[in-house]
C-alpha cells in the first residue's frame, strides 16, 4: 500500500515537472537575458545622448527612470510567464500593490516629484560644487528619488529630492567664478603698504587664481592683537581648495621672508608693587 501511494506521488511530482520545470527555465532565462539587455539598451542610450550631446543631468535622470521601467516590465513578463497567476488576478494583484506603495512611499513620490522639479528648473547640473541641506560638494549625479554629492572629504552624500527641492541651495558653479575668503593677521608694527602689497604679489604669481576679477587685500579689523588683512582671491570652483590651501602657505612664507610677523593672541600683564 505505501509503495503504491509513493508511487502515486512521484508520478505526481514528474508530471509536474514536465510541466512547470520547462516554463521555470524560460522564466528564468526572460529574467537573465531581460535583465542584460537591460544593461545594453542602458548604454546604448547613454552613448546616444552623449553623442547628442543632451545635458548630462537630464541623461542620468532619464536613464535611471528608464531602467527601473524597463526592470519592472522584465520581472512582470517573468511572472506571466510562470502562469502561476492568471492575469485578470495579477492585473488586481498590481492595483493592489500600486495602492499599497503609493501610500507606504508618499515620501519617495515626494522625492521623485521634487527630481522632476530639480530637472525643470535647474538650480544646479551634474559637475556643479554646491551646498545644500548642510553638505558642500560636488554634484556627481541626480538619480530618481535622491542627489548624489562627492564632499572634499571625499565622503558621498545621498540627499532626498524632496528637500533639496524645497530647501536653500547655494549653487557656487553658476557664475564660473568664485571668491576665496581668506583672513591674515599683521603686527601692528608692521608697514600695512607693504604687506599688502607682497600678498597681492603672492596671489598674482598663482595660476590658479584668475586675474580677473583681480585678487584684492584690504584692512577687515582692527582687532586686539593684530591687524586682520582680508585676503580674497578669485578662482573657479574646481580649483577652490587649492588655491584656499595654497594662497594660505604662500603668504605666511612671503612674510616670514619679509621679516612681518603673523602675532599671536598677547595680554600685557602690570605688576604693581605695594610697599607696606
Amino acid at each position: 500500500m505505501d509503495k503504491k501511494i509513493a508511487q502515486i506521488y512521484l508520478d505526481k511530482f514528474i508530471n509536474w515537472g514536465i510541466e512547470f520545470i520547462p516554463r521555470i527555465l524560460i522564466a528564468l532565462g526572460i529574467l537573465i537575458i531581460g535583465f542584460w539587455l537591460v544593461k545594453v539598451i542602458s548604454k546604448l542610450l547613454k552613448r546616444l545622448m552623449s553623442r547628442l550631446k543632451v545635458d548630462e543631468t537630464l541623461t542620468s535622470f532619464s536613464l535611471n527612470l528608464l531602467k527601473m521601467v524597463m526592470k519592472f516590465a522584465v520581472i512582470l513578463a517573468t511572472i506571466m510567464k510562470l502562469g502561476i497567476v492568471k492575469e485578470s488576478m495579477l492585473v488586481a494583484t498590481i492595483g493592489a500593490m500600486a495602492f499599497a506603495i503609493g501610500m507606504a512611499l508618499q515620501g519617495s513620490l515626494g522625492n521623485f516629484a521634487g527630481g522632476a522639479i530639480i530637472m525643470i528648473f535647474k538650480p544646479f547640473k551634474v559637475g556643479d560644487l554646491i551646498e545644500a541641506q548642510g553638505v558642500f560638494g560636488e554634484v556627481q549625479e541626480i538619480q530618481i528619488f535622491n542627489t548624489v554629492l562627492l564632499t572634499p572629504s571625499n565622503k558621498t552624500a545621498f540627499i532626498p529630492n524632496g528637500a533639496m527641492s524645497n530647501g536653500n541651495i547655494i549653487n557656487f558653479s553658476a557664475k564660473g567664478k568664485f571668491r576665496v575668503d581668506l583672513i591674515i593677521g599683521i603686527s601692528y608694527n608692521a608697514d600695512i603698504k607693504k604687506a599688502k602689497k607682497i600678498l597681492l604679489d603672492v596671489m598674482k604669481k598663482n595660476s590658479n587664481i584668475l586675474k580677473t576679477p583681480a585678487p584684492t587685500v584690504n584692512v577687515k579689523e582692527l582687532a586686539d592683537s593684530s591687524i586682520n588683512l582680508a585676503v580674497r582671491p578669485w578662482t573657479t570652483p574646481v580649483k577652490y581648495w587649492d588655491v584656499y590651501f595654497d594662497t594660505l602657505e604662500e603668504c605666511k612664507i612671503a612674510l616670514d621672508e619679509a621679516g612681518i610677523e603673523i602675532p599671536f593672541p598677547q595680554r600685557d600683564i602690570h605688576v604693581y608693587e605695594h610697599k607696606s
